[in-house]
């Protein structure tokens, strides 16, 4: 597919309040998938659709023929594929989500890695969406940091949206998000906000300033050379299909330093696929 060679005005003429044709369909989720690696079903539709409406106003557009021909066209795309990510990614997330993986971490992986380098340890939280997994990593590493003297770390976290980066590196949750923090983690690392009418906290700067956020495409070649010691993939390759997440984790096994530990979500597999790990709890690999 040729992603600068306007296509030919075949989309159709719809309303915003009717529905998107099958024709206009077909080349956006043929687009997604190809740049993005997102699967993009027939049942996905009435959901495109609905979501597209906002860049269509946006964009000052009637009918999804034109926001088709616009983003075909070589200047549109450049413009607007970052904004189309935005509107396609689904960013849900919590604070110490799937609790026994930082359990795990305290327990075994630091531990081990902290005996074994001498060099400060390596974290990716990739698929990072709002903050609060590369966050809650950093309360972890910190904690353990300050029981080992010798232990030192590095944190990068990335995503594909930049919208959801930048509310990621802002750091601004509601009070609600922050219930499953411990009270002394809630106590040292994040602030309320003094306005008693908006229950808000923020990442205090001293842990916010320890994460280097980055926008990174899976699709696209790593845009580092350094390997990583722990790498968080976790409810990312969900939205993959199934050739693509092969794909994907053989480029973090390749990423991997030799004995890193690769964590995924409790919804993911990596049944069947020839990689360089071993199992060492559920959704939890060590490279070998």
């Amino acid at each position: 597919m040729s992603l600068h060679n306007k296509t030919e005005n075949a989309c159709g003429t719809i309303g915003l309040n009717t529905r998107m044709t099958d024709a206009d369909f077909s080349k956006f989720s043929k687009l997604i998938k190809e740049e993005f690696g997102i699967k993009m079903p027939p049942s996905k539709k009435t959901m495109l659709e609905a979501r597209l409406q906002k860049r269509l106003r946006a964009l000052g557009f009637s009918y999804y023929s034109q926001y088709c021909d616009f983003l075909f066209s070589p200047g549109g795309f450049e413009k607007e594929l970052t904004q189309l990510i935005d509107v396609v990614t689904t960013n849900t997330t919590d604070f110490f989500r799937e609790p026994k993986h930082f359990e795990l971490m305290l327990s075994t992986v630091l531990p081990d890695l902290c005996q074994r380098n001498s060099r400060p340890v390596k974290v990716w939280s990739a698929g990072c969406s709002s903050g609060e997994e590369p966050y809650t990593l950093c309360m972890v590493l910190n904690e353990f940091s300050e029981r080992n003297n010798n232990f030192k770390y590095s944190l990068m976290a990335s995503d594909i949206s930049t919208d959801i980066l930048r509310k990621a590196m802002n750091a601004v949750y509601p009070l609600s998000k922050v219930d499953v923090v411990p009270m002394a983690l809630k106590k040292k690392y994040l602030l309320k906000s003094k306005d008693k009418t908006k229950p808000l906290v923020r990442v205090k700067p001293e842990l916010r300033s320890k994460v280097d956020f980055r926008r990174i495409n899976f699709m696209e070649p790593f845009p580092f050379k350094d390997q990583k010691d722990i790498i968080f993939c976790r409810n990312v390759v969900i939205y993959f299909d199934r050739v693509t997440q092969y794909t994907l984790f053989k480029k973090f096994c390749a990423t991997l330093s030799s004995g890193g530990y690769l964590f995924i979500g409790h919804s993911e597999s990596i049944s069947g696929m020839e990689l360089p790990v071993r199992q060492i709890a559920p959704t939890v690999y060590q490279k070998v």
